[in-house]
């Protein structure tokens, strides 16, 4: 029975937590279901709304915000929301299975808090901030002042993977997808 149980994974941007999730999901499709945050950001690239987040006008997000509808949200950078909708997780727990979050540090600290021993949260550590940053630069999806941006704020959130169940350093990615895939077997038949 996984209705009523969430893994969350949270890392600096570049991490490498997108990677592992979609890994996850393949691994288990029928056991977990992917949590679809709403932002107010503009879409990037090739994504698509209702399957990478839900895009929400700034309006529309902090009338959302009015009316109670998040687990979460937060301003993560200047102007820019993200959060989880109640609905979503309904949606997921419905079908009886665990909702898989991928998602950032303190909207990660935010739903352990209030789940408590119903959520797993992982951490994804980087292998370095040298590191991290010729990932965000190999993406091309950002400017050089986003890429700062990012790289201020993932020095910061790096200080706080001792708040979270346990953490993944992904070095080399066949090992941090291992150790993913352990945890969560785990979690899921406690």
């Amino acid at each position: 029975m996984n209705s009523g149980k969430l893994i969350i994974f949270s890392a600096p941007s570049g991490s490498g937590k997108t990677t592992i999730v979609r890994h996850i999901l393949k691994t288990y499709p029928h056991q977990i279901e992917f949590s679809i945050s709403a932002t107010s950001r503009p879409k990037r690239g090739i994504e698509e709304n209702g399957k990478d987040y839900y895009y929400l006008s700034p309006e529309v997000f902090k009338e959302k915000v009015l009316n109670q509808e998040f687990l979460e949200w937060e301003e993560v950078y200047a102007g820019t929301h993200y959060g989880t909708l109640k609905s979503e997780v309904e949606r997921i727990w419905a079908k009886d299975k665990a909702v898989i979050f991928d998602i950032d540090v303190e909207g990660g600290l935010n739903l352990k808090k209030q789940f408590k021993e119903k959520a797993l949260a992982i951490f994804v550590m980087p292998p370095s901030i040298k590191i991290l940053e010729e990932r965000l630069n190999s993406r091309q999806t950002d400017s050089p002042e986003s890429i700062a941006r990012r790289i201020h704020k993932a020095e910061k959130e790096l200080k706080t993977a001792e708040l979270f169940d346990v953490f993944i350093l992904n070095e080399i990615l066949d090992d941090a997808l291992l150790k993913a895939e352990g945890l969560i077997e785990t979690f899921l038949k406690s």
